[in-house]
């Protein structure tokens, strides 16, 4: 049985809070669990108290057992000094496939030639204004 540590929605249409609970992968998002071990509402501001609400030690027997946190609760937990931060920024993913940088090179080395050739033809015109003087 794989475990996870989530978020169980409840309240009414447009006015969200979660319970945080241990349950089995397979079952419904706000279906069967074992154990709720927190809440958290989004509802309220950020520094206010009751936001969220998480039992530390509970969390880290069920992380013991093999419980693996969703994202959000593993941020949470990454918070409290649990867990360590998720890395999500990956620069290797933001850069342009090899095609892209093939014509990103193509589109420079052509920009750069045409540099080379227009500083060449308005240096020649200066060079023939020098002789004739």
């Amino acid at each position: 049985m794989s475990l996870k540590i989530r978020m169980a929605r409840g309240g009414t249409k447009k006015r969200p809070h979660y319970s945080i609970v241990v349950a089995d992968s397979h079952s419904p998002r706000d279906g069967r669990f074992i154990q709720k071990i927190g809440y958290h509402n989004p509802l309220l501001p950020k520094d206010h108290a009751d936001r969220l609400k998480l039992d530390i030690d509970v969390a880290k027997e069920w992380l013991k057992k093999g419980a693996t946190p969703s994202e959000r609760v593993h941020r949470f937990l990454a918070d409290a000094g649990v867990l360590q931060p998720l890395k999500k920024h990956s620069p290797q993913k933001m850069q342009p496939k090899k095609k892209a940088q093939e014509r990103a090179a193509a589109a420079a080395k052509a920009a750069a030639d045409a540099a080379e050739a227009a500083a060449a033809t308005s240096a020649a015109p200066a060079a023939e204004g020098e002789a004739q003087a």
